[in-house]
């Protein structure tokens, strides 16, 4: 069994192109964004038949919509005539069970299939069957609509959990929904916010506040075992060792309490650790709190830019309680991703240097390196 998480050597960080070179984003687009399962929307925000929505991912135009039973389709959202975008609008609701193209009036299924070109006089070899919307691979799961790029040579959708998560399958995640949202854009390569996430080297020097609501952080460790010495303290109860939040605190919010009643199904472990996180590479990252949900969707805007989406979701029983707000939860939030905007910002700066070629992991960095291998492993 592995008693010390930290690494035991000093391993080169990834290359600097690798965070600013275009050409190596544009690899990383086709490579991994384009051919993994990516987070895109609660499956609330389309709501019945003939809702959509539409996205774009990297350079791509996406469409995802309920068809006229409610089942969810996706498109790459562009007429098969001559490439003009057929669904203009961000969000709403079909006002028949087709899509037609604003440009020439093509019109498709809402299966896909195209059911009228505007010629009234196709050539012989002209065959509907042929022009078909391009397909993207779409599936919900507990609540959350994933997309992949590939269509119909994507990988089966597999609820697997990246970089040393644990799960969420005592969160009601279903039936919740979002109490409040918000996006915020980061100025360096997306690779840099999972670093951020992924150590809390960080944490002392940045996070104060977040330090004296997890004590641990304040050692610069996530876990027990990050720290060599661990079983000096085995026996400890104190969250300065052990995890979880300070003594006094449940969730994370601006006084460390509660919004509404608990999650029922918790286990005593999980309202312990205070923060169960989930990540879903390369989009998606979930924080189970005893009381909500944090989710945050990551979109890559360029080599050196960044779109968060955040939503705090809520039962909604609570949201309807008379005085609800979200806002202590969403303040804390808001206050530690402040400080973690900041510095990914700096660090994206700072690979400007001409002689940094690349850096190096330190011992507490072990999961940076594990997303590191899954990176490397994507584009091969």
């Amino acid at each position: 069994m592995k008693t010390y998480n930290g690494l035991t050597h000093t391993p080169a960080t990834l290359p600097r192109d690798f965070y600013t070179d275009a050409a190596h984003h544009e690899r990383e687009l086709r490579d991994i964004w384009y051919k993994n399962w990516v987070y895109l929307c609660r499956a609330e925000t389309l709501d019945g038949p003939l809702a959509f929505r539409t996205f774009t991912l990297g350079t791509q135009p996406i469409l995802v919509l309920r068809d006229g039973t409610g089942t969810l389709q996706a498109f790459y959202n562009v007429c098969r005539h001559r490439g003009a975008i057929l669904c203009t609008e961000p969000s709403g609701r079909l006002n028949a069970k087709m899509l037609t193209c604003p440009y020439h009036s093509w019109a498709f299924a809402l299966d896909g299939r195209l059911i009228k070109a505007s010629s009234k006089h196709p050539a012989a070899d002209f065959n509907k069957a042929d022009f078909s919307l391009y397909d993207i691979a779409v599936t919900e799961w507990r609540g959350f609509v994933f997309i992949n790029l590939a269509g119909a040579a994507a990988a089966p959708f597999a609820p697997t959990f990246d970089l040393d998560s644990t799960n969420l399958d005592n969160w009601p995640l279903e039936s919740l929904r979002a109490a409040h949202t918000a996006t915020k854009i980061l100025d360096c390569n997306w690779k840099i916010f999972w670093e951020n996430f992924s150590e809390c080297l960080h944490c002392p020097g940045a996070h104060p506040e977040l330090c004296d609501l997890v004590p641990i952080y304040k050692r610069a460790y996530q876990d027990e075992r990050d720290d060599p010495h661990w079983q000096d303290h085995a026996d400890s109860s104190d969250p300065r060792y052990k995890g979880g939040l300070k003594p006094g605190a449940v969730t994370w919010s601006m006084d460390g309490q509660p919004h509404s009643e608990t999650f029922a199904e918790l286990s005593e472990a999980e309202r312990a650790a205070g923060q169960n996180f989930v990540v879903k590479l390369p989009s998606l990252m979930m924080v189970g709190h005893v009381d909500y949900v944090r989710i945050v969707r990551m979109r890559p805007l360029s080599v050196t830019q960044t779109e968060l989406y955040v939503e705090w979701l809520f039962p909604p029983a609570a949201i309807a309680t008379p005085g609800f707000s979200p806002a202590a939860a969403v303040d804390f939030t808001n206050l530690v991703m402040a400080q973690d905007v900041a510095l990914c910002a700096l660090n994206q700066r700072g690979l400007a240097a001409a002689p940094f070629q690349s850096g190096v992991l330190m011992p507490e960095e072990y999961v940076l390196q594990e997303f590191h291998g899954w990176l490397r492993q994507q584009i091969m």
